[in-house]
Parts: C-alpha cells; structure tokens; sequence
C-alpha cells in the first residue's frame, strides 16, 4: 500500500502529513463537516505505509487521513484508537508532540 507523504520544516517543528494514495484532492463530507485532502498539503512522495509511519517518529506534528495509515499508526504504537475521527467512513487523526 503506497500513500503520499508530505514534511515540511516549520520552526522548531517538523509537521508530517500523509494521506492514503486514493484519497489525496477527494472531500470528506459528515454533517457539518468538510474535510478537503488537499493536495497542496498532503502531495509530497510517494512511499509506503510502513516508511511513511515510520516517520512519526522524528516529526512534531503529524496529520493522517485515510483507513491504512491510521490503522498503520495504531499498530506500531504511535496512535490510540480513541483519537481517531470519522469521516465519511474515513480516518483522521492529528498527533502533537
């Protein structure tokens, strides 16, 4: 499974964003809520769900969208269940370090 990963230096911090191949330009709609997986945000390289997870580790700030890399994240440890919202079916979550 491949998805796109984005980081970007910001200060001090290192946000990483990485959403799942198939979502990056969709919008997530639930109620009142639009989720845009913009590409000028989450379009950086093309890499697997295992490399980019593994990224987790050196970034300050990290943004997933999409149900493989979430899961992903949940699995080595980096993420609780509980933090994840739904969209559309769809999983987000943000970690802040």
């Amino acid at each position: 499974m491949e998805v796109y990963a984005n980081l970007k230096k910001e200060g001090k911090n290192v946000l990483l964003a990485i959403c799942d191949e198939a979502l990056l330009g969709k919008t997530l709609r639930d109620g009142k809520i639009v989720f845009k997986v913009s590409a000028d945000f989450y379009k950086g390289r093309k890499i697997s769900v295992d490399y980019a997870v593994s990224m987790i580790k050196n970034s300050t700030i990290i943004n997933l969208v999409g149900n493989e890399c979430v899961k992903k994240a949940i699995e080595i440890g980096c993420l609780h269940p509980d933090a994840v919202l739904k969209i559309e079916g769809i999983s987000h979550a943000q970690i802040f370090k």
